[in-house]
């Protein structure tokens, strides 16, 4: 009998409380582990310097433990996570950051005030649909508003499809989940609004300043 699939945030929330190991598959087999103990610790050197760009508010979509929110907030920066996860909320809430437990799609306060957007950690996934998510982050900023994006390494393209989580023991149910590589955002990013400010890779990760026009 085959073990019943369980609810992806469940999983992955599980997974943060206990400091496990949680693979990320996609429907071509492909599988990559998620890096939950950076996650959970204090923001790295490229993360400093992607958040050195951001000017408050910032909204922090996806954003976990609540590393980046932290940082900013350190810095002296206003910023505000949201996230689905009750047990990244938490966490996030326990190192004294200000997060929503919410999905970037649900009403959000301070609509057309957001300066900065962060989709960090391959959130430019969320919803499975980057064109989406996009244009609701142009909804959300205010005039000349960035939207400050990690990406997949160049040759990537686009890629709309469904992914789930595994973790040694249970594999969540399917969920919708996208990629966009570092040079195929300027299409998604001009249809929503906004255009490639500024692209740079940073210690092997690649990332994009996106400018609301």
């Amino acid at each position: 009998m085959t073990e019943a699939a369980v609810p992806a945030a469940d999983l992955y929330g599980a997974t943060l409380r206990r400091r496990g190991a949680l693979l990320l598959r996609d429907e071509t087999g492909a599988a990559r582990r998620l890096p939950l103990d950076a996650w959970l610790g204090a923001a790295g050197a490229v993360d400093e310097r992607v958040l050195a760009r951001a000017r408050g508010p910032v909204l922090d979509v996806g954003c976990g433990p609540g590393r980046h929110v932290h940082a900013l907030a350190r810095r002296g920066v206003l910023a505000v996570g949201v996230d689905v996860s009750p047990v990244a909320v938490a966490l996030a809430r326990r190192r004294g950051a200000t997060v929503l437990e919410a999905s970037i799609f649900d009403r959000l306060p301070g609509a057309g005030g957001w300066r900065t957007a962060l989709l960090l950690d391959g959130n430019v996934g969320i919803g499975g649909r980057h064109d989406a998510l996009l244009r609701r982050l142009v909804a959300l900023l205010g005039p000349g508003g960035v939207v400050l994006v990690e990406l997949d390494p160049p040759g990537t393209g686009t890629v709309c499809g469904r992914v789930r989580l595994e973790d040694g023991h249970a594999t969540s149910a399917w969920f919708a989940w996208a990629r966009v590589g570092a040079d195929a955002i300027a299409i998604p990013a001009g249809a929503a609004g906004l255009r490639v400010a500024d692209r740079w890779r940073d210690d092997g990760r690649w990332f994009a300043a996106l400018e609301a026009t």
